[in-house]
Order: structure tokens, then C-alpha cells, then sequence
């Protein structure tokens, strides 16, 4: 039996996304730029494929930018943003558990003369609104948060955020990377404060180089990539026709029968949590109450790559992290460390994460692999 359980890492392509990224491989291939026929069907495919976004965030069409998939949505927001409005302060606040693909263009950032405040979190990942308060000053040009931490599952309080950095001054701009949060909750940007929002493509069961960057009509955004000026001038080079098509049908499967997929996952969650709770050394770190696809639980005695491949020969996939962290040689979870896990513990946590498919035949699956590994795998490492 196989039992996959790194969904947070990546997801399987649905069957309507491999039929339609087909399709305009083969069939409608056109440059979307094209006059003739051909380019006229493929801007079709671009076309409905944002309109088909916008509408699961009930924004405007023209607010939708393609990309190449989430760290370059977020890439683009931070620079881009905090260049466009420089000349209004240099100041940026984020918090100390954000992926790298917010923390990297952020430390660029500080090397052109940004200055950065990375707000604290508490045991569970959240971060304080009285900190975040404290922080804000005249300077202040951006605040950047993830909704969903990717790691553990903790929830930032987005819509708080949003009213409190507004209420201070409202040309800040706020940018929420919501890559784990898209398809696990209704999103309205307009109505959370939300000026640029972060997606990526096969977090939803769209194809992997696919991603999009909602920017309010009224926040000014610098583009990073120039050329032919396609996408309004905001983001050149000839669209990823396929990704684009593919990534529009994902996110409105995401949010069709919405509810019933995420009462999905968060059985799942609830079935996993019970049986981890009953297997010896095992301290979950994730809270059943937030994202409903991630659970986060360090395994005493045993490393986390030592049982993530043990686990794999039994066909049983998890993460021992994020995945982008995991290219590292050395692995560090800048996350486990904010919430003060304990070095041990930091050493010896698995991931693992849902989709809308997961069952729990494959949950009970990987319970019983986990407790017939661990007595082996513990006493082989206190050799």
C-alpha cells in the first residue's frame, strides 16, 4: 500500500488540470500574443483562467498576475512593493517564521538599506498584535505575514492584521503569502485589508511552475521582469499558457464543494492526532483547530530522516520539513526554533499533510508502519 502524506510539499495534478494542460500543449499551443487564431484561442485559455481566480476571491479580474508559482509571487510583492514606495519610508515588518521565500528577499532588502523587523512568535507559531502595534511607525511601508505556517499549521490572525495596519495608516501595504492557506479557507482580500496575496499552483492540484499574485488596483507594486509587457506591462514574458490554464481550473475545484473537502481534511487530521497521541515518545505539535491539512509531530529518539525513509520503504511519504528547506545540507528549521522546541525535538519532527483525497485507510496505514518502526528505529539510534 502507498500512503501519501506530503501534500503540503506538492499534490497530485487533478484529472480536469492534466486534460486541460494537454490541451493547450497540443491542441490550442498558440503565443498568447499572437493575432491569428491560434494566439486569439490561447489568450482565451489566460483569460478565463484568471477570470476563473478572481471569482474564488471576489476580486477583479485585472488584480490577477500570473507567475512562475509562489516564491516568485512573493518575491515580486516584496521588492516590487517596497521599491514602488521608497521615497514613503524604508521600514518592513514581517514575523520570524516566514518561509524563505519571504525571509531571502527581505535580507536583499536590508542589504539596499531596508530596515526589517521580524515580530516574535509564542509556542504555537502565532504572532502578538500588541508587538506588531508597537512596531509600526512613520517609516513603515509594508507588513508581510503568511496566513497558513507550512511547517507546524499555525494560523496568523490575517483579518487583525489587516484592520490594525490599515487603522495605523492606510497606504502601508500588506501582503499575506497565503500558499498554504489557498483552498483551505475563503479568502476575500478585499474584505481582510489585503493588497498583495501570494499563490502557488501545486499546492491546489495545479501543475508545479504555476502561480498568481493578486494586487489591489490601488497599490503601487514596481514589476520586476521587463520585456514584451505582457500581463499590462506588470509582468513580461509570453504567458505559461498550460500553467495558466491549469492553475485556473485547480483553484476552481479548490472551492467547489468546499466545505465537504476541508471537513475531509480535517477528519483526517483528527484521525492522525488520536493516533499519534497513543504512540510512545510522540508530541504533536500542531493544533487540531488550525489548518486542516497539517500535523507536525517530533518522535523522541528518533531523527526525522532517519524515519522518514524508513518510512518510505513501507511506501508511507511525510516531510521532515518544508520541503524547499530540506535542498539545505544541513537543514535548519528556523521555524521549531521560534517556537522553542528543544534541539532534540527539533531533530526527530515529521510533517505530515492532507489533501482533499487523503483517506484514512492511508492514515491508519501510516499509524501502523510508525509504531512498528519506532521500537526498532529507537533502539538502532541509541546504539
Amino acid at each position: 500500500m502507498e500512503a501519501y502524506l506530503d501534500n503540503s510539499a506538492t499534490t497530485r495534478v487533478s484529472e480536469a488540470v492534466k486534460d486541460i494542460i494537454v490541451q493547450t500543449m497540443m491542441v490550442d499551443y498558440g503565443n498568447p500574443s499572437s493575432r491569428h487564431q491560434k494566439g486569439v484561442d490561447a489568450e482565451r485559455y489566460v483569460r478565463q483562467a484568471r477570470e476563473r481566480i478572481a471569482a474564488t476571491l471576489k476580486v477583479k479580474d485585472r488584480e490577477i498576475y500570473f507567475t512562475s508559482g509562489g516564491t516568485e509571487s512573493n518575491n515580486w510583492a516584496l521588492i516590487g512593493g517596497a521599491l514602488a514606495n521608497r521615497r514613503a519610508g524604508k521600514h518592513i515588518i514581517t514575523t520570524a517564521v516566514e518561509h524563505a521565500a519571504v525571509l531571502q528577499p527581505l535580507s536583499f532588502l536590508k542589504d539596499m538599506g531596508f530596515r526589517i523587523t521580524y515580530l516574535p512568535v509564542d509556542e504555537h507559531g502565532h504572532i502578538s498584535l500588541d508587538d506588531l502595534k508597537a512596531q509600526l511607525d512613520q517609516d513603515t511601508i509594508l507588513v508581510s505575514t503568511m496566513y497558513v505556517n507550512n511547517e507546524i499549521g499555525a494560523v496568523e490572525p490575517v483579518s487583525e492584521i489587516g484592520e490594525l495596519v490599515k487603522a495605523y495608516n492606510e497606504q502601508i501595504l500588506f501582503h499575506v503569502d497565503a500558499i498554504q492557506a489557498y483552498g483551505k479557507y475563503r479568502i476575500f482580500p478585499e474584505k481582510l485589508h489585503i493588497d498583495m496575496l501570494s499563490v502557488s499552483g501545486h499546492k491546489i492540484h495545479g501543475p508545479k511552475g504555476s502561480g498568481f499574485l493578486y494586487i489591489h488596483e490601488k497599490a503601487k507594486v514596481r514589476p520586476l521582469i521587463y520585456g514584451g509587457g505582457q500581463q499590462r506591462g506588470m509582468r513580461s514574458g509570453t504567458e505559461n499558457v498550460p500553467g495558466c490554464a491549469g492553475l485556473g481550473v485547480a483553484a476552481m475545484e479548490a472551492y467547489t464543494d468546499f466545505d465537504r473537502k476541508v471537513d475531509s481534511m480535517r477528519a483526517c487530521k483528527k484521525r492522525l492526532m488520536e493516533g499519534l497521541s497513543k504512540v510512545e515518545g510522540a508530541h504533536i505539535i500542531s493544533l487540531e483547530e488550525e489548518a486542516p491539512q497539517i500535523v507536525s509531530c517530533s518522535i523522541e529518539g528518533v531523527r526525522s530522516e532517519v524515519f522518514l525513509h524508513a518510512l518510505e520503504e513501507k511506501g508511507v511519504y511525510v516531510s521532515s520539513g518544508s520541503a524547499c528547506s530540506s535542498n539545505k545540507k544541513t537543514p535548519v528549521s528556523t521555524v521549531l526554533q521560534e517556537i522553542h522546541l528543544s534541539p532534540q525535538m527539533q531533530d526527530s519532527t515529521l510533517r505530515f499533510s492532507f489533501c482533499d483525497t487523503t483517506s484514512f485507510e492511508e492514515i491508519d496505514y501510516a499509524l501502523s508502519c510508525i509504531r512498528e518502526l519506532y521500537p526498532v528505529l529507537k533502539q538502532y539510534m541509541r546504539r
